[in-house]
């Protein structure tokens, strides 16, 4: 008999409700509504409660991931958290999303750090259990609190992230539906262009690198924007043409929700129009490990994402860390 393949069964996603909008920001650094919103098209995103968690967050994603697929939390057999944002060091925020949802203290649980490419090193993950029949059930949530790890007055960084999770169970596929192709891949000489240098073993924490704002974001922006066009391009191709699709066969691209400039370069290269992008970083900013499943559940419960069209996916993150992958959902 030919292996499985893999589809995903659910999505769900959780937000915080607390907005923080561009003319919040004005008051906070030297920025405006204007600047923001020409170089990144984000008008607002999302900061998470005093007291509220990462696991916190990922939880509500993953209830809601399983009630849509209509299975219980003792139905998984594997929990993989994507984020740069756990709730500590030790143990993994998957360990604490595995007790708050209620599923088997047995189930394997682990967290992955692919930063904004976080998602899709998950599915990969997932899909390659589920063929292998290593399991049957996987839940993958993309999820960070960024705002607590942000320079607040640093508006290079503060004006683009947001907090959120999204989730997704992956199962056996029993028709033509599901994952065609993951493409995973990083370049480890991008490693001073986006990170938090603070906290590992590289720089302990002290009271001056705290002090200094060293367990911030520090980013090289022109560096990220160029690795980001070129290699979302290069992979997003890749994934079309292992598959044989066409680019006027994609009915979604479902990308990491970056920026937006960016995202109009990856239209242009790849030459899928940018109202073919499913995209809510006007509302969200940047979230991530989240933003793809985010922006995938609401567009599945919008109506806009229906079964069996077909999808393509793309994200690249701290690393840099990136990949593509084409589904029939």
């Amino acid at each position: 008999m030919p292996a499985p393949h893999s589809r995903i069964l659910g999505t769900g996603h959780y937000v915080p409700e607390r907005v923080l909008t561009n003319q919040e920001l004005e008051a906070k650094v030297d920025t405006s509504d204007e600047w923001i919103v020409t170089r990144t098209g984000i008008h607002e995103r999302r900061i998470a409660a005093e007291g509220e968690t990462t696991s916190d967050m990922a939880s509500a994603a993953a209830t809601r991931a399983l009630e849509a697929a209509g299975l219980a939390a003792t139905d998984l057999d594997l929990i993989v958290i994507a984020t740069v944002t756990p709730d500590m060091q030790l143990p993994s925020t998957a360990c604490f999303v595995q007790s708050k949802i209620g599923a088997r203290r047995d189930c394997p649980s682990f967290d992955i750090a692919a930063a904004c490419a976080g998602f899709i090193y998950g599915l990969d993950l997932a899909d390659k259990f589920v063929r292998t029949g290593a399991a049957k059930n996987v839940l993958v949530v993309g999820v960070e609190l960024l705002s607590r790890v942000m320079n607040w007055d640093d508006r290079t960084t503060c004006v683009l992230f947001g907090d959120g999770a999204g989730a997704a169970i992956v199962g056996a596929s029993d028709g033509e539906r599901g994952l065609l192709s993951t493409h995973l891949y990083a370049d480890g000489g991008f490693t001073q262009s986006l990170q938090i240098p603070g906290g590992g073993s590289a720089e302990p924490p002290t009271a001056s690198t705290v002090a200094e704002g060293r367990h911030t974001v520090h980013m090289i922006g022109k560096d990220i924007f160029k690795a980001a066009v070129k290699n979302l391009s290069s992979a997003s191709k890749t994934a079309l043409e292992q598959n044989g699709i066409a680019a006027d066969d994609v009915d979604w691209v479902v990308p990491h929700q970056a920026n937006l400039r960016i995202l109009g370069g990856v239209s242009d290269r790849v030459g899928i129009p940018l109202d073919r992008f499913y995209l809510n970083l006007e509302r969200y900013g940047n979230t991530s490990s989240a933003s793809i499943p985010i922006a995938l559940d609401e567009g599945v419960r919008k109506g806009d994402i229906k079964p069996g069209q077909t999808l393509l996916m793309c994200a690249l993150g701290g690393g840099v860390a990136w990949g593509s992958a084409a589904m029939r959902f």
